[in-house]
């Protein structure tokens, strides 16, 4: 319902950032290095001679002792390979001359190649001929269009004179779909990387993404309690007895060795009986939560906290309630003068309606002075307006004929949505998914305000019928106890309140205040 909450948001949005990594990395794997790709790096700059400023006096012995010009020399090993995932083939390569490529080696004059460490099926050498432009030249070497399958490598070991070490080499030229770069290896020889440095930096992402999708899984529904073992008894109100009874299940579920009660027998006397515990002293008081529909256990010194917002609507028989639609609903007014005993016929209320709705006379079912359900319809609804005294134990007809109204109390939400749809005229209230999973029933508008769970968690609405629903303990409660009602604060639990047609506190905060 609050699908916006800053929690949902978040994991909306990590699993939507986890999508797009891993398509990212498909769409990348699968386009990006399908260009063909040819990587160039240097393996070895050394230094040959004493006359080399930055590198270290070498012994040599030999033709580097004794040849000229070995005072300022330099031996590189350059690397040339497909680090891509295409073949490169001979016609691949873009130059205009005959060789493909070009290595440039900055400040410095070749003095001799030779090629080294082929790889692959065929014999790389036989393309290294002056037929097919190998070759150098002052610093500029000439490297004929070999073709390299997939990881295919050749190795270029050149001497040179005249700089030093550490001078520029680059590698001049271009490939058709792709392109010629500098890589990076960790050690001579090692392999290119099975994924490139994007793909991993994707894949990390989705991972993170993963990491923390999971983590707000687990806050939102696996948050950790403490859990306890003993008994526990839940007792109060009716119409929260249903979540209430599945939470203990799942509760109990969880953690073993706990025997939870529930016995809902209606909020005033549920929150009396726990006060009574306490007061007296008796002992027992630590292990019973009382639920109310509305704060009722501040005179009783109990411990409450905020645990849902309840929803309650008023209900007719469905003859009538055709006309309330009609007429827009009812208003607070109105339905301050049923209750006051001042409207005895729905045509008193409904001037408009056709005879057979007009005559009917009004029977107002209610609940017992316990009920938490009339409590808040007294105190948000009639505002502390007094019902008319009970006629009747069944709604039946009145036991005296001098009557002219007709109301009775009965002991559940249940009997009372049962006795509103088997007796026409009749009138009552009661939670509200109760009443929608009622047939034979109309729900009834308020002021012009419908009972819309969905409105009131948006804040759109002011519909009067509704309170928290409070949870009391002792002062001191025992840890089963404290256990439970953590665990009410729960994903899990918090799906089973809003799936009861209720809205918790702990993600709807500023309902219940």
């Amino acid at each position: 319902m609050e699908w916006l909450s800053a929690e949902n948001v978040i994991a909306v949005v990590t699993a939507l950032l986890g999508v797009a990594a891993s398509t990212g990395l498909v769409w990348y794997e699968r386009r990006v290095p399908s260009q063909k790709r040819l990587g160039y790096r240097v393996q070895t700059d050394n230094p040959i001679g004493n006359e080399v400023s930055s590198g270290r006096p070498n012994v040599r012995t030999g033709f580097f002792h004794h040849s000229l010009n070995m005072d300022d020399a330099t031996l590189v090993l350059l690397r040339i390979e497909n680090d891509g995932s295409r073949s490169i083939a001979r016609d691949d390569f873009t130059s205009a001359d005959r060789h493909g490529l070009t290595a440039v080696f900055e400040d410095r004059v070749i003095e001799g190649v030779s090629v080294t460490e082929p790889t692959g099926d065929g014999d790389l050498t036989s393309y290294f001929t002056e037929e097919r432009g190998f070759g150098y030249e002052g610093n500029r070497l000439r490297i004929p269009r070999v073709p390299l399958n997939r990881g295919d490598y050749f190795k270029l070991l050149v001497l040179l004179t005249g700089g030093d070490v550490g001078r520029e080499v680059r590698l001049v030229g271009g490939i058709r779909d792709g392109r010629v770069h500098r890589n990076r290896g960790g050690t001579p020889d090692d392999k290119p990387p099975v994924f490139s440095f994007p793909a991993r930096v994707l894949t990390a992402l989705l991972t993170v993404s993963v990491l923390v999708l999971a983590g707000i899984i687990l806050l939102r529904d696996g948050n950790p309690i403490e859990c306890e073992r003993g008994e526990l008894t839940v007792t109060g109100s009716t119409a929260f007895a249903p979540v209430i009874e599945e939470i203990a299940d799942k509760y109990e579920d969880k953690c073993q060795g706990v025997d939870i009660t529930v016995d809902a027998r209606g909020s005033e006397a549920g929150v009396a009986d726990l006060g009574a515990l306490v007061r007296d002293d008796k002992g027992g008081a630590g292990s019973v939560i009382a639920f109310s529909d509305g704060p009722l256990g501040a005179r009783w010194g109990l411990k409450g906290q905020g645990i849902a917002l309840s929803v309650f609507t008023v209900v007719v028989h469905e003859g009538v309630g055709a006309e309330i639609d009609r007429a827009g609903g009812l208003s607070v007014p109105e339905l301050q003068e049923i209750y006051r005993g001042d409207a005895a016929r729905w045509g008193d209320i409904l001037p408009d309606a056709p005879p057979a709705i007009a005559g009917l006379p009004i029977v107002m079912v209610s609940r017992g002075d316990d009920s938490g359900t009339r409590q808040v319809f007294q105190d948000r609804v009639l505002k502390h307006w007094e019902d008319v005294p009970s006629t009747s134990l069944d709604c039946g007809t009145p036991p005296s004929s001098d009557s002219s109204r007709t109301r009775c109390e009965l002991g559940s939400t249940r009997e009372v949505l049962n006795k509103v749809a088997a007796r026409p005229g009749a009138i009552g209230y009661s939670e509200l998914r109760f009443a929608e999973d009622h047939d034979k029933l109309a729900l009834v508008a308020l002021d012009g305000h419908k009972a819309d769970i969905n409105l009131i968690a948006q804040g759109a609405t002011d519909y009067p019928y509704r309170d928290v629903e409070y949870a009391y303990t002792a002062p001191s409660p025992e840890a089963l106890t404290t256990s439970f009602l953590d665990y009410l604060e729960t994903g899990g639990s918090r799906e089973i309140v809003e799936d009861g047609g209720h809205l918790p506190c702990s993600r709807y905060r500023q309902l219940c205040r």
